[in-house]
């Protein structure tokens, strides 16, 4: 066993892939009290503060340091499909996001809800309109990343959900936090050293 030095100003994380080949039994999705409103074409500013509202608790920081002219060819690009969940009151509280841009491929490229709905239950309702939605087209594979910085939960809750692990690797990239891209006080299971 061996250790690799990481920078101060550096984060190192372990991404787990996980795909699911095989279309899911048509069940029914949960009750939830939350809406999947579609976003056709949403604004980068309205689409960067969503993401951010749901992905800084774990560092989601890649579509904040995007130039707008390559985030806007990813939101605005017709095989990719994102829609805002909302509460009842019409308040954005999670994002999903399928990509099918590499058919019959189709990447959960993010999903998740604003903090204060964690662990209530609400993912697996999300999930099932993930699956619902991603194996609608012709898919034969569905697949998402995670990583070592998300909820200690996320892993188990993909492999629950019917996601099987293929492969794992390292990743290491500057911390986002150091930048400005996120506050220094975003993910503090994640310990700022820089």
């Amino acid at each position: 066993m061996s250790l690799s030095p990481v920078a101060n100003d550096q984060i190192a994380t372990i991404v787990t892939h996980l795909e699911m080949r095989d279309r899911p039994r048509p069940a029914p999705i949960p009750p939830a009290p939350l809406r999947l409103v579609p976003w056709k074409a949403p604004t980068l500013e309205s689409y960067r503060a969503l993401f951010r509202r749901v992905g800084e608790p774990w560092l989601w920081f890649s579509r904040l340091a995007m130039p707008d002219e390559e985030l806007s060819a990813i939101v605005h690009d017709p095989a990719v499909e994102i829609y805002a969940i909302t509460d009842p009151r019409g308040v954005e509280v999670g994002l999903l996001e399928l990509d099918f841009r590499s058919m019959p491929d189709c990447e959960l490229a993010f999903f998740g809800l604003v903090p204060d709905l964690n662990g209530k239950g609400l993912g697996k309702w999300l999930m099932a309109q993930a699956k619902a939605l991603a194996w609608r087209k012709d898919v034969t594979r569905f697949w998402v990343h995670s990583c070592t910085l998300d909820s200690p939960a996320a892993l188990g809750f993909y492999r629950k959900s019917g996601f099987v692990p293929t492969k794992r690797e390292v990743e290491m990239f500057a911390d986002p936090r150091l930048a400005g891209l996120l506050p220094r006080d975003a993910a503090p299971h994640v310990p700022l050293l820089g």
